[in-house]
């Protein structure tokens, strides 16, 4: 496996970038860790999260690899996936430099490695996405954090994409068990 770091414009804001199987030449690879510096930093600054110690590392993986690993083995348009530890995967197909659907999507997933952060998971050394299972409060909670983020990202260039539409329609089924202090979902 071929790892390179390079190091963002602005190092004191965000820490060393690292690129997984990188096939990009250097000049290209300088580009992206540029780009997903400025993409960390977005996801940053429109979450209000603190920049992170350690900056994800971003994986570019084939459609295949979501649809076993993310979707249970079932199609779905799964382009980006945050599994837990440092790396965040993106469809290899998804061109975050020349479209900004595509880099929104890494701005998606970059929140939720800040959520993981956040939270101060132990998962985030052994890969795994959440130290326990999340009530299904707390994952429409971070997803509609995340779809908000997206469309906040979108729309700061002037455009309008219904990202995360879907999700007006997700809820969860009450749950006896839960914290009434927990996070909730916006009002639909």
């Amino acid at each position: 496996m071929h790892r390179e770091t390079w190091t963002p414009v602005d190092a004191g804001h965000v820490a060393a970038l690292q690129c997984d199987e990188c096939s990009r030449t250097q000049n290209q690879g300088v580009r992206m860790s540029d780009l997903y510096a400025t993409l960390l930093s977005w996801a940053v600054t429109l979450s209000g999260y603190p920049a992170p110690v350690e900056a994800p590392i971003v994986v570019a993986k084939p459609h295949a690899f979501f649809v076993e690993n993310a979707c249970n083995h079932r199609e779905c348009k799964v382009l980006g996936w945050y599994a837990g530890g440092r790396r965040l995967y993106i469809d290899e197909a998804l061109d975050p430099e020349g479209n900004l659907f595509a880099s929104s999507i890494v701005v998606h997933e970059m929140v939720h490695y800040l959520q993981a952060v956040e939270r101060g998971d132990a998962s985030l050394a052994g890969g795994a996405a959440f130290d326990s299972v999340p009530s299904c409060k707390q994952f429409v909670h971070w997803e509609f954090e995340a779809y908000a983020v997206q469309r906040e990202y979108i729309l700061r260039y002037g455009t309008f994409l219904p990202v995360g539409s879907a999700m007006r329609d997700a809820h969860c089924e009450p749950d006896a068990d839960a914290d009434p202090a927990a996070p909730q979902p916006p009002p639909r």
